[in-house]
């Protein structure tokens, strides 16, 4: 099994006069409320367990309060842990000083946030090129960086215009593209588009996609929207009171909820426009007639597809027409109805 990107062991993160006080406590079993009332203090993060593969995008979903901005940002050691273990390609990030954690922020992990977090002051282009002018990057490639990324997030003829010119979408594509252009390892976003009306965020989503289909960065993304969790995850957490319920693919987390919380969450997910085919397929050799259907169509398209086909099943394909199993009509309707609890 391949080394994790970023590996998390026993992290906790206490807020208060004496965490490490707090966390003997804690430790010894003393739940988050008793802690808060009779102490004080705030547990954040309560024992994180997690691994994050490299080349995909991890979501880490929960409601406000839950502690998924908190655990971010202790990737790139914006927040210092109260205990526990964080590496990036095996190496441990807590042991860094001064110097070399500065070089980390510049070089391999770089930060979306909610409220885009623009110099008011600087230009489209500025903006975009500033990780690369603190890196001490010549003028000429700083523009060279920001004259591509504009272009690549759709910003043509906007270079000289200031953040308070643009739309909030416009605006989150700006920070993306500064992120972007300083081609770090890691990319992390808290909650980036949570500010953006639907639509906006909507196509922000496809062409975040887009992007990360050229360019396999680890993306850790943050949300406390399961749809969109559902949508931009190859992996996903769910995050409750510091503690993670489940880990999986999205399939999993619909199809196989590991715990009332996590079903209560899924319960009026719309299954069709979420779930793929390949989640269901009846894997093996035979084939199904003429209908062939790509693995990673959702089964809502499936399902519309083999109707107006007047078929009851096809053969499932990956995308160079390899064949991989068949889907039937019958449990592709099964899965769009069933309640989540019923797959278990």
């Amino acid at each position: 099994m391949p080394q994790p990107k970023i590996s998390i062991r026993g992290l906790y993160k206490i807020f208060g006069a004496d965490p490490a006080m707090a966390l003997d406590l804690v430790r010894g079993g003393i739940g988050r409320q008793e802690l808060l009332d009779g102490h004080r203090h705030v547990l954040a993060l309560g024992g994180i367990d997690l691994d994050i593969a490299a080349g995909g995008i991890h979501v880490v979903m929960g409601l406000s309060g839950s502690g998924k901005s908190t655990l971010v940002r202790h990737i790139n050691r914006l927040i210092e842990p109260t205990a526990g273990e964080i590496q990036i390609d095996g190496a441990d990030i807590l042991g860094l000083d001064g110097r070399a954690l500065t070089d980390l922020r510049r070089r391999r992990v770089a930060m979306v946030f909610q409220r885009f977090a623009l110099l008011p002051h600087r230009t489209v282009a500025e903006n975009i090129s500033y990780g690369l002018s603190v890196r001490g990057v010549d003028r000429a490639r700083q523009t060279e960086a920001a004259s591509r990324w504009i272009t690549r997030v759709g910003l043509e003829g906007f270079d000289d215009h200031y953040p308070d010119q643009l739309s909030g979408g416009m605006q989150q594509r700006v920070g993306l593209a500064r992120a972007l252009a300083t081609e770090p390892d890691i990319l992390l976003m808290d909650e980036p588009f949570g500010a953006l009306d639907p639509l906006i965020r909507t196509d922000m989503r496809a062409m975040l996609l887009g992007l990360q289909a050229e360019l396999n960065k680890t993306i850790v993304f943050i949300t406390h929207d399961l749809d969109e969790a559902l949508a931009v995850g190859s992996r996903v957490s769910i995050l409750r009171e510091g503690r993670i319920e489940q880990t999986g693919d999205p399939e999993d987390i619909v199809l196989r909820p590991a715990n009332d919380h996590v079903a209560e969450f899924v319960e009026d997910i719309n299954r069709g426009r979420v779930l793929r085919v390949a989640a269901i397929m009846e894997p093996g050799s035979e084939a199904a007639g003429g209908l062939q259907i790509e693995a990673d169509t959702v089964l809502e398209d499936a399902a519309h597809r083999l109707a107006a086909g007047g078929a009851e099943r096809a053969t499932v394909v990956d995308g160079a027409g390899q064949l991989l199993g068949t889907v039937r009509l019958e449990r592709i309707l099964q899965v769009m109805a069933r309640p989540a609890a019923a797959d278990n």
